[in-house]
């Protein structure tokens, strides 16, 4: 009798301690190739967006912080004994930075502003420039100047308050600059 109530506790003991041991810290091979490939994954997301434009430089910038610290965090987890909670944890943040660049790169991309925004500059130094060198008369030079001046002031009307123009208000700014830069490679 004392044997069977031995071997019955000694049982109900092994199945406690067994059944304990799902919940204890272990090492998960699985989880770490997961998360592994989905951090390779998103770096590739944020390369071809920056290379096709439809991530800006800062948005780049600030998806490549983010996920620095995941890979961090994760060199933290790699091959150490741990609850699996921390690596649920871990590919949560990988799945939310997944899905905040997705949507960064369905968002249209604003090409068309900085390209006119530099032309404007551009040509502000090919204006002062003539001037200087004096490759521009005097009334060409003015002329000039205040056609640009124009140009400026609906370009800032357009974008004040960083309001989005449409297409084409944007076309219409570029065609006057490519008007303008016409004339004035007549001079140069």
């Amino acid at each position: 009798m004392k044997n069977a109530r031995f071997l019955t506790a000694f049982a109900v003991f092994a199945v406690a301690l067994f059944s304990g041991c799902a919940t204890l810290p272990q090492t998960w091979p699985h989880e770490e190739r997961s998360a592994e490939n989905k951090m390779v994954v998103i770096q590739e997301k944020i390369g071809d967006g920056l290379k096709t434009g439809a991530l800006s430089p800062d948005q780049t910038q600030m998806f490549l912080t983010t996920l620095k610290g995941i890979r961090t965090d994760y060199e933290m987890l790699r091959n150490k004994r741990v609850y699996r909670e921390k690596w649920d944890r871990l590919k949560e943040r990988l799945d939310a930075l997944g899905d905040e660049i997705n949507r960064a790169l369905a968002r249209p991309a604003k090409l068309e502003e900085p390209r006119n925004g530099d032309r404007i500059v551009a040509l502000q130094r090919r204006i002062d420039d003539g001037r200087y060198y004096r490759h521009l008369p005097s009334t060409e030079q003015r002329e000039f100047q205040t056609r640009l001046d124009s140009i400026r002031r609906d370009y800032l009307r357009m974008t004040d308050g960083g309001r989005y123009s449409s297409y084409e208000e944007r076309g219409a700014i570029s065609r006057r600059l490519d008007s303008l830069e016409t004339d004035l490679n007549r001079f140069q």
